[in-house]
């Protein structure tokens, strides 16, 4: 299950873990202007641990789940070489 919020400065995604046991914390995604932060509380310590991607780290992330194993370096369509 996931909500989705439109707040004044980002789109706040809430993904709750619903499965089988053993559940994990619910992730919110935060995506503003310049970046993408992912928050989720650490069990061990109770507090909440926040990572933040830029808009490449992001776009890079969103081709890597279709790509197999491997290294890749993302070119620009007015790169010589062309893209992936």
């Amino acid at each position: 299950m996931f909500t989705i919020e439109h707040d004044f400065d980002a789109t706040v995604v809430t993904l709750v873990d619903d499965g089988e046991v053993p559940l994990r914390e619910d992730v919110v995604i935060s995506a503003f202007e310049d970046c993408v932060t992912v928050i989720q509380i650490d069990p061990r310590t109770d507090l909440p641990v926040t990572i933040t991607l830029s808009m490449a780290q992001l776009r890079d992330l969103s081709l890597a789940l279709d790509l197999p194993e491997g290294s890749y370096r993302f070119r620009s369509e007015t790169d010589a070489e062309g893209g992936i």
